[in-house]
């Protein structure tokens, strides 16, 4: 039994290749695809609708050279893909990704000063509303009768308590305040700020006054006028910053438009919070009730430090109208050094010093942020010396010892500011 197909015995096979055979040539239908090397054959050529396929026993094969067709089997063709010149991913002729468009820059900083401007003025709403919530609207001016006319510009009463309020007993002996109850006025001035120079008047202490009739700050009782005669913080220690405003206003004529207060604590905090206060100190003073000890130069002043100068009356000559003065310098040169864009624009001195300043002043109900900003770069100008800064004029004392004001320098002053004319007087 022969298992092989009809035809295709062993013993017809022919001179194919096979078993047994002896022929050299290969089976035709067992042959393998060649390359080939050389030029591609043109579609007359055998294989391609010209000669009969086999012709010679090998069929006509598809050129792989460059330029051919058929399939590519991407060997040998000398390129890399993602070359230049290649034809691999990312070459020229690749067609499946588009380049990369150039930036719009006009479109990216118009984005990003709109984010950065969005951003200012977010921070700036929402520091604002938190300065103003740390306000302490205590002062009702409502509350003080008999007012004299407003005149042109803004008058501020500035006002340097004793106030130990929220002091441990350590930073009572620290700061050297002792442990008084009640408070009193350490320092008073005016800051009068218009269309001109601002000028800075200190009021003494000491200064004779009368107390004039007024209304009870609590008790809503009408006091009359009696006469009565005393030192001007005594004012203050009776009724508090409605009375001070009264008597201020009866005994100079002037309107206070803006009251503002800090205590001890306050002040030495602020101090601290700027990185301390350059002064130039104009001679050794050393004061064991302040606790001053300070040498003449140059030097930057702590809050301990500070607030010892400013309070020191003992050891100078003048007593409390020297004293005044060295308020009124220390004053200015912290406004000066809050009101710098070192200050200003870093938040890590900004937000320290106003919560500092904010958390111990003491303002009236209708003092806004703004106001009190005016106030500061007002005091930056006196520094500056672009106002005017003066001890109210003093014509000598009185039987009581208090000093008593000129009363006609106090007049053309008042009406000078009241018109909000450059001040020509000079005070003590």
């Amino acid at each position: 039994m022969n298992d092989w197909p009809e035809g295709f015995t062993g013993d017809n096979r022919g001179s194919r290749y096979g078993r047994g055979s002896s022929s050299a040539q290969p089976e035709s239908a067992r042959v393998m695809r060649q390359v080939r090397r050389g030029p591609a054959a043109s579609p007359g050529q055998a294989g391609y609708g010209g000669a009969p396929p086999y012709a010679g026993g090998v069929p006509q094969q598809p050129s792989y050279v460059d330029g051919g067709d058929g399939y590519d089997s991407g060997y040998n063709t000398g390129q890399v893909y993602g070359s230049p010149g290649g034809r691999g991913p990312g070459g020229p002729g690749d067609g499946m990704y588009e380049p990369r468009p150039a930036p719009n820059w006009r479109r990216r900083i118009k984005v990003t000063t709109i984010t950065l401007v969005t951003l200012l003025v977010v921070t700036s709403v929402a520091t604002y509303f938190w300065a103003d919530s740390k306000l302490n609207r205590d002062v009702d001016l409502a509350k003080v009768v008999d007012r004299p006319e407003a005149g042109e510009g803004t008058n501020y009463l500035i006002v340097g308590s004793d106030s130990r309020k929220g002091m441990s007993a350590e930073e009572k002996k620290k700061l050297h305040t002792g442990s008084a109850e009640g408070k009193r006025t350490d320092s008073m001035m005016i800051l009068h700020t218009g269309g001109g120079a601002p000028t800075l008047i200190s009021l003494p202490r000491d200064s004779n006054v009368t107390i004039p009739s007024f209304k009870g700050s609590d008790s809503g009782k009408l006091y009359p006028n009696t006469g009565r005669q005393t030192k001007l913080n005594a004012a203050y220690a009776e009724d508090g910053p409605e009375l001070l405003v009264r008597t201020v206003e009866a005994n100079t004529g002037l309107h206070i438009d803006h009251y503002v207060e800090i205590g001890f604590a306050g002040f030495a905090n602020i101090v601290d919070a700027v990185g301390g206060v350059e002064m130039d100190i104009p001679q050794d003073i050393k004061d064991t009730k302040s606790g001053a000890d300070l040498k003449k130069g140059k030097q930057t002043l702590n809050g301990e430090q500070a607030l010892a100068f400013v309070r020191t009356r003992y050891a100078l000559a003048g007593s409390d109208l020297d004293r005044t003065k060295n308020q009124q310098k220390f004053l200015s040169a912290l406004a000066n050094q809050v009101a710098t864009p070192g200050t200003v624009l870093n938040p890590f001195k900004l937000y320290p010093t106003m919560s500092a300043g904010l958390d111990t002043l003491v303002v009236d109900k209708d003092m806004s942020l703004f106001d009190l900003a005016s106030m500061f770069w007002a005091m930056k100008g006196v520094s500056g010396g672009e106002g005017k800064s003066m001890n109210m004029p003093i014509a000598g004392n009185t039987a009581n010892g208090n000093l008593q004001w000129d009363t006609a320098k106090l007049k053309t002053l008042v009406n000078q500011l009241k018109n909000d004319e450059q001040v020509t007087v000079s005070g003590n």
